[in-house]
């Protein structure tokens, strides 16, 4: 229970429900004042404004959050403007939904804060249809659908005002709950009750995860011009923080070994336990980290402590001494202190605030981290063709909203025959996969919240109850849509129907009953046609990801080769390749993911290419080892050293020349440091045994590739 009430607690904290506030007011408080004055008609259309902008405020930078609101305002009104002028011609309204539709759909291309100001758009397109209106006052109800917007936009503009920091803190917070969560996931390893591939699989899908927070923590941190140019505590703090939680997730991944092996070995020894308890309770201390961020508190006492590492060091003492090989266990051992000692520095921040900075030349780089958006008219002209898979979703969207419309003309769906049309646009994305998901957590939304909200129109009669359900669940609908689809659907359903009992009491079963069947229809349409229509196959496309995949790790071994053989390669440049690497694994993660998720039929050589998967997951948790290795001392490469990485880098590059990428860019500098002086001898017997690991998850990710 006590579990559970934490949970919520940090829910009430996240940027989700925050969001879910703010748009909640957004659209809720026009329509509430001017109900007040008896001037509903005034209301709605600025709260639909309001709602229709609030699509495009995702999380980012808040330059970018206005221009794009901003944008979304004067498209909204634009659209409203011209749907009002052709309702009354059913021809021309669907001339304008077939080329709107297209032509705010292959936004996509420009990235998902451009597809969200084209959806927005072609929302406010959807609920303008059939409203037929005397032509002196569409322009006046269009004015009224942009006041809506400027409305929200200034709201959230407040917000930020307000409290400058929040959004980054719980941002930076959530990111590190989800790298808690990749770390408990790693102590599974130590544990008997789940198979190693089981686990392999749920890691991948965690650092995809971990990556899309990562970045968003970027673009908000970095891209931010009051956080840049801020020399608080605070925001020097949360860069800090950020840059240490990248080395440590960079720490988490540098251990790998063969875990089938470690549980045979020390199976009979009663040791693993203790280090699934102790990676346990790691997690649990970065838990504790991120919610004293979002909560807005100092952190106090460790969770953690060395006398816990000190504990499970004496029992491999023990081991040891009675002739057990504990060397493995070692190595795990120091780098769970290693990852102690980082957390512990984030301690240190809290306790010498005024001490906290950035040096100027890394924080000159720091920008560089971050991806930019090229949004010149070239991009849109140059996917224009069907080889572009943005173009056959644009034309795709735009074929089945016009055939959705005259659906809704020609059958008897009653008198909200839009909700076809909604329910086609949130459900068509330009995967298959997505599609598919969407659309059952629609269906499955729809249908459950339909009951739920009948049930409490039916039993529950007094309008003030009724009132804080509405409320309740706008809130919820609205926290949830961008990270748990199917709940918000859960939710926004009752709170539609609950909406339409106060606007008009009547026919509450009718309206529950029309949006059931008009969403059916709304998914069966969307579902049939990202089948047959123009259908993206991640099976067809996944080998340009695999060798940017490979390209990304042959790379970051480049890098830390030339720093291991004495060139100068800046923390920046080192970096910059390591996030590389943890990018293209996210996106290979995430397109294996969906092609799990297509019909069987259309599935390509699927073990394959998830052996694929945790090959190049394994082979980059050796380079970051060799990597952290290095950082630690252990410069200079041997006769022997170089062979190892020429064969490594030779298997590397036929794979991507396999995969139809060839690649010239990276190249094995001739002048390599040889150092053989027996100085170095434990440092090069470690990086031997590194490079050696690193050679042999190579070729076995050429074996593989040469299987594709």
């Amino acid at each position: 229970m006590h579990k559970h009430i934490a949970s919520f607690r940090d829910f009430m904290y996240t940027q989700y429900f925050y969001d879910g506030i703010k748009i909640t007011i957004g659209v809720l408080l026009p329509s509430l004042i001017f109900f007040q004055f008896d001037e509903l008609l005034i209301g709605l259309p600025i709260s639909l404004g309001a709602l229709c902008v609030s699509v495009a405020d995702n999380p980012g930078p808040n330059l970018h959050k206005r221009n794009a609101m901003l944008l979304t305002a004067c498209f909204i009104f634009l659209v409203t403007l011209l749907t009002g002028l052709l309702n009354a011609n059913p021809y021309l309204l669907g001339l304008e939904i077939l080329l709107l539709s297209f032509l705010f759909s292959m936004f996509h291309i420009y990235g998902d804060r451009a597809a969200s100001v084209g959806t927005a758009t072609l929302l406010i397109m959807i609920f303008n249809i059939d409203q037929v209106r005397p032509y002196n006052q569409v322009l006046q109800h269009a004015f009224y659908v942009f006041g809506g917007g400027i409305w929200y936009l200034l709201l959230s503009l407040l917000f930020v005002q307000i409290r400058p920091y929040r959004y980054a803190q719980q941002s930076l917070g959530e990111c590190i709950h989800e790298i808690a969560k990749y770390l408990k996931i790693k102590a599974s390893f130590y544990g008997e009750g789940k198979a190693v591939n089981d686990i392999f699989k749920d890691l991948v899908k965690q650092q995809v995860i971990v990556n899309e927070q990562q970045e968003n923590v970027r673009e908000i941190l970095f891209k931010s011009g009051k956080l840049q140019k801020d020399t608080t505590a605070e925001s020097r703090l949360l860069v800090l923080i950020f840059i240490d939680m990248v080395d440590l997730f960079e720490q988490t991944m540098a251990t790998h070994y063969d875990y089938n092996e470690v549980r045979n070995q020390y199976k009979n020894h009663q040791i693993l336990p203790h280090f699934q308890k102790l990676i346990v309770k790691l997690s649990s201390e970065l838990h504790y980290l991120g919610a004293c961020l979002m909560y807005n508190e100092k952190p106090g006492k460790h969770l953690l402590t060395l006398k816990d590492l000190d504990l499970v060091k004496s029992k491999l003492d023990i081991l040891e001494a009675e002739g057990v090989s504990v060397l493995v266990l070692k190595k795990i051992l120091i780098n769970i202190r290693n990852i102690f000692v980082r957390v512990d520095d984030i301690y240190k921040y809290y306790k010498s605030p005024h001490n906290n900075y950035v040096d100027k030349d890394r924080e000159a780089d720091l920008g560089k981290f971050v991806n930019h958006q090229d949004y010149n008219f070239g991009l849109f002209k140059n996917n224009l063709t069907f080889q572009s898979s943005y173009f056959r979703h644009a034309l795709r969207v735009s074929l089945v909203l016009i055939f959705g419309f005259w659906v809704g003309k020609l059958l008897p769906v009653g008198h909200y025959s839009y909700w076809i049309l909604l329910t086609i646009l949130v459900i068509l994305k330009p995967g298959f996969s997505l599609t598919k998901q969407r659309n059952y957590e629609r269906v499955i939304g729809t249908v459950v919240g339909g009951i739920a909200g009948v049930l409490i129109l039916m039993f529950v009669k007094d309008q003030t109850l009724r009132f804080s359900f509405l409320l309740l669940f706008m809130v919820l609908t609205y926290s949830f849509q961008r990270f748990k689809y199917v709940v918000s659907v859960l939710f926004m359903t009752p709170f539609v129907l609950i909406l339409f009992s106060f606007i008009s009491p009547q026919n509450n079963l009718n309206v529950a009953t029309e949006r059931i069947i008009d969403t059916l229809i709304g998914s069966a349409i969307a579902f049939i046609a990202s089948y047959l229509l123009f259908p993206s196959w991640e099976s067809f496309n996944f080998k340009k990801v695999l060798s940017t995949m490979v390209d990304a790790n042959l790379n970051y071994f480049s890098v830390i080769v030339s720093k291991l053989s004495g060139k100068d390669i800046s923390s920046t440049q080192y970096k910059l390749a390591r996030k590389e690497v943890y990018v293209s694994t996210a996106n290979m993660a995430a397109t294996f993911q969906r092609m799990q998720n297509e019909p069987k039929n259309k599935q390509h050589k699927t073990t394959e290419v998830q052996k694929f998967v945790v090959l190049n997951h394994i082979l980059t948790s050796y380079l970051a080892n060799l990597s952290i290795s290095s950082n630690n001392g252990s410069n200079g490469i041997t006769a022997e050293h170089i062979k190892s990485i020429k064969k490594s880098f030779f298997y590397l590059r036929e794979s991507i020349s396999l995969l139809g990428d060839k690649n010239e860019n990276v190249v094995l500098k001739p002048s390599i440091t040889i150092l053989e002086t027996t100085d170095y001898h434990i440092d090069h017997q470690l990086q031997t045994e590194q490079l050696d690991q690193i050679l042999k998850i190579s070729s076995d990710v050429f074996k593989i590739t040469e299987k594709l």
